[in-house]
């Protein structure tokens, strides 16, 4: 698959760095001469230019990208970067920070797929969202978030909710799907799960017990 990841810094490196150990193709843009040198320097193809700047982003292959991961400090460069991305056909992956305030988070939630918090994910987090539902990324992940997958039981208190009707901790996150013997995939909000689905979920380790509540028969 290919990427382009806006930003090189803590959270765009570590996530670059990630796919490209994978097997992934990564295209770096950034606007700092450093950053890109550095970029260079641990071997991905760079663009040097603006995040938000459609030619920019044309020029580091987004019409043939799977995925854009805006990771900037700034969160308008990120927006534009993600719209263009868009527009372009990606799966749009948004960084924010913790200190916006939960109307700004909705604002921006509505347009893209996926937002990403550093402080609570880091780099893991922003590349599982950035693959849609990869989740081989176990020793990646900071030390209180829990990867697990549960499959819908008959009795569970979930059968027949569909995705977007699942009552989770806020903490908790359903980032693949799949029916009874086939491979998870990206979960869809109108989705409705069905005895013998799975789903793979990543959780701050306190809320697990919460999640497998909303998610397990009672026995």
């Amino acid at each position: 698959m290919k990427f382009v990841i806006v930003g090189y810094g803590r959270v765009g490196s570590r996530t670059a760095r990630i796919l490209e150990q994978e097997g992934h193709e990564v295209v770096v843009v950034d606007n700092d001469y450093d950053r890109i040198r550095r970029a260079e320097t641990d071997g991905f193809e760079t663009r040097q230019g603006d995040g938000e700047d459609e030619d920019v982003l044309i020029a580091a292959g987004i019409d043939t990208a799977d995925a854009i991961g805006s990771f900037t400090p700034d969160l308008n460069v990120n927006f534009a970067a993600c719209m263009v991305g868009k527009h372009h056909g990606c799966r749009t992956v948004l960084r924010i920070d913790e200190d916006y305030r939960e109307d700004i988070y909705e604002k921006y939630a509505e347009d893209v797929d996926d937002i990403i918090y550093p402080e609570r994910l880091g780099a893991a987090g922003a590349k599982t969202a950035m693959l849609g539902g990869d989740f081989n990324v176990v020793a990646d992940l900071a030390a209180n978030l829990q990867l697990t997958v549960i499959e819908i039981r008959d009795g569970s208190p979930a059968v027949g909710k569909r995705m977007s009707e699942i009552d989770l901790p806020e903490s908790a996150r359903i980032y693949a799907h799949g029916r009874a013997h086939e491979s998870l995939t990206i979960p869809l909000p109108g989705t409705e799960l069905e005895v013998g689905d799975e789903v793979a979920l990543i959780a701050e380790t306190e809320r697990v017990d919460d999640v497998r509540s909303a998610l397990l028969p009672a026995a």
